[in-house]
């Protein structure tokens, strides 16, 4: 699905990522780590079109898609979350989601303006998914609450559900569990195992938290420094002395 061949993004005289190779299969959990400062949120923001890489290939289902702007990457099926929650915090829950559709709704500003049945029957199906997902996520009961006003973890679960409405392909997540308790990580856990499992999302991954990562990922890719360390199986990389000195043995 995902394929990165040699990624490199040098801004001025640093060469913040160096070479970085990875993929990304159907129905399969990646996750990225390694230590603060290397160069994984970079290689996000390469593969979502924020960033243009200096060099290297991203094939998203065997298309070329480097230096692509973000929102047309978006529309191919590849969606992501940031490390801070990015939400329209003075929109309501349901709002947030139903925006996020508006690529899905597929009118013009006249139907739109003379509410014809074709544009309420999109409408409704918009408002149905953002139902669905508001469940799904645990939120329904607070749709018309200000998004901005919802406790963290709960703003990280809206994210999540904003990117499901969209249907994506793939999903790519930048420290979910950054700030959640424990028994927040656990719900995380859960949800995002459900998303491989139950709707066919594949997911890519950036977390510091070593349980989550361990428990839930099918390989994993080790980045320090910029460059490419490791990859495999989470026991292939829990037993891997380069990772150990790196990485994991600071924890």
């Amino acid at each position: 699905m995902l394929e990165v061949q040699d990624l490199s993004m040098r801004f001025g005289g640093l060469l913040a990522v160096d070479g970085v190779n990875l993929d990304v299969q159907k129905h399969e959990i990646v996750s990225v780590i390694g230590p603060n400062g290397a160069g994984k949120t970079t290689v996000f923001n390469c593969l979502s079109g924020f960033y243009k890489p200096t060099g290297g290939k991203i094939l998203f289902e065997g298309k070329e898609v480097q230096g692509k702007p973000d929102y047309k990457i978006s529309r191919l099926g590849m969606v992501r979350t940031f490390q801070h929650v990015r939400l329209f915090g003075q929109m309501s829950v349901v709002e947030n989601l139903l925006v996020a559709q508006h690529r899905h709704l597929n009118t013009n500003l006249l139907s739109g303006l003379l509410k014809t049945p074709d544009y309420r029957s999109r409408e409704k199906r918009s408002l149905d998914k953002a139902a669905y997902w508001l469940e799904r996520v645990g939120l329904l009961e607070l749709a018309n609450r200000e998004a901005g006003n919802l406790a963290y973890g709960q703003q990280r679960r809206l994210e999540i559900a904003r990117c499901m409405v969209t249907e994506p392909k793939l999903l790519m997540l930048d420290e979910p569990a950054a700030g959640l308790n424990p028994a927040e990580t656990k719900d995380l856990n859960q949800l995002i195992v459900s998303l491989k499992e139950d709707y066919n999302v594949s997911v890519l991954l950036i977390e510091h938290d070593m349980s989550l990562v361990m428990d839930i990922s099918d390989r994993i890719t080790v980045i320090n420094q910029g460059r490419p360390l490791a990859s495999g199986t989470p026991d292939e990389v829990r037993q891997n002395d380069d990772v150990i000195k790196a990485y994991l043995g600071e924890a």
